[in-house]
């Protein structure tokens, strides 16, 4: 039974609104439609699927630690970023320079790849791969 591929990942947003526009302003992602659930959110697609799911602490599930703490914040655990294959590095360096969005390249040149680091409002690293010569 082996996987197909990565789903979705969530963030417990601390400001709804403001992540909210950090994924769909910063990383260009298309916000979509989303279940008519009991908590507030919001879902952003990549192409036809949605593969970043947003909500608050209204939102029941979450990690629950050892002692029976559910944890909403603080990091992302033992997670340490999330990735994102793009293309046209060079607008997404001026998209984050017009809107002051800090961030760090590294270039990986054994690989053709020059990565692109921002760390979302909740402090998620987000790490965008730019593959040179794919196209």
């Amino acid at each position: 039974m082996p996987l197909d591929r990565l789903d979705h990942y969530f963030v417990y947003a601390s400001d709804l609104e403001r992540s909210r526009r950090f994924y769909g302003e910063v990383l260009g992602l298309h916000q979509g439609p989303r279940p008519d659930f009991d908590f507030p959110g919001h879902w952003f697609y990549l192409e036809d699927r949605p593969v970043v799911h947003l909500g608050n602490t209204e939102f029941e599930g979450g990690y629950i630690s050892a002692d029976a703490e559910r944890i909403t914040s603080g990091g992302t655990g033992p997670v340490d970023h999330i990735a994102f294959r793009g293309s046209d590095i060079d607008d997404f360096i001026a998209r984050f320079e017009t809107l002051g969005i800090d961030f760090q390249r590294r270039e990986v040149p054994d690989f053709k790849l020059s990565q692109l680091f921002v760390k979302d409002p909740d402090g998620v690293t987000i790490e965008l791969n730019f593959f040179h010569g794919d196209g």
